[in-house]
C-alpha cells in the first residue's frame, strides 16, 4: 500500500473564512467523498492532515470536530472506501507548534501511527502551507483549485521562488479530477 495525504477544508469540503464550526457547516465538495473512496479502493492508505485552530480559538469543541470527522469517515465507508486516520493540529498559529502546517509534525504523526512512510506520498492540498509541508517532508505536492487553490496558484505564478520546486507541483481543478488522474495512472504510483 502507498500512503496518500489529504488536507480537509477546501479539498474535501467547502472552506469558510468563518471556520467550519459544526457538522451543519461541513459541506463536502461534489465528488470528493467518491474520490477518496476510489483512491482507497485502488490501494492507497488515506490520511487526513488538517489545521484546526478553531479549537484553540474556542470556535468549536472537540466533540464538534469529532462529529465532522466521524461523518466524513462514514460517508467514505458508504462509498466503499476507508480513511486510515484523521490527524489535526488544534493550536493557534501563534503557539509555534510543530504540527501546524507548514510544519511537518502531522506528517510525522501519520507515519508513526500508520506505520507507512510519507516520503514520496501524494499530498493533496489547496494552500501554500500544504504545499510547503509536502515539499519539506519529501511528499509529492498536488494543488487543487477548490478552496484557496486558485489564489494559491496565482501566488505561485506571481512569485515562483516561494517554493523551491513549484514547477513540480501537479495542479487539478478538484479532488475528483486529481483522484481520476492518479487512479488512471494505476499501479505505478503504488
Amino acid at each position: 500500500m502507498a500512503l496518500l495525504i489529504l488536507d480537509r477544508d477546501g479539498v474535501i469540503n467547502q472552506d469558510s473564512a468563518s471556520y467550519i464550526r459544526s457538522l451543519e457547516d461541513w459541506i463536502p465538495i461534489p465528488g470528493s467523498i467518491e474520490a477518496i473512496a476510489a483512491l482507497s479502493q485502488v490501494g492507497f492508505t488515506i490520511a487526513i492532515a488538517t489545521n484546526q485552530s478553531g479549537l484553540s480559538r474556542g470556535y468549536f469543541t472537540i466533540d464538534d470536530l469529532e462529529a465532522i470527522h466521524s461523518t466524513m469517515v462514514r460517508l467514505v465507508e458508504e462509498q466503499g472506501g476507508h480513511i486510515a486516520g484523521v490527524f489535526y493540529c488544534p493550536h493557534h498559529p501563534d503557539e509555534g507548534c510543530e504540527c501546524r502546517k507548514p510544519g511537518t509534525g502531522l506528517l510525522s504523526a501519520i507515519e508513526q501511527e500508520l506505520g507507512e512512510s510519507a516520503t514520496d506520498a501524494f499530498f493533496i492540498g489547496d494552500s501554500l502551507k500544504d504545499l510547503q509541508a509536502a515539499q519539506t517532508y519529501g511528499c509529492k505536492p498536488v494543488l487543487v483549485k477548490t478552496g484557496n487553490g486558485i489564489s494559491t496558484l496565482q501566488g505561485l505564478q506571481a512569485n515562483p521562488t516561494e517554493l523551491i520546486n513549484a514547477d513540480q507541483i501537479l495542479v487539478y481543478n478538484n479532488l475528483a479530477e486529481a483522484a481520476d488522474a492518479i487512479v488512471m495512472a494505476g499501479s505505478r504510483f503504488l
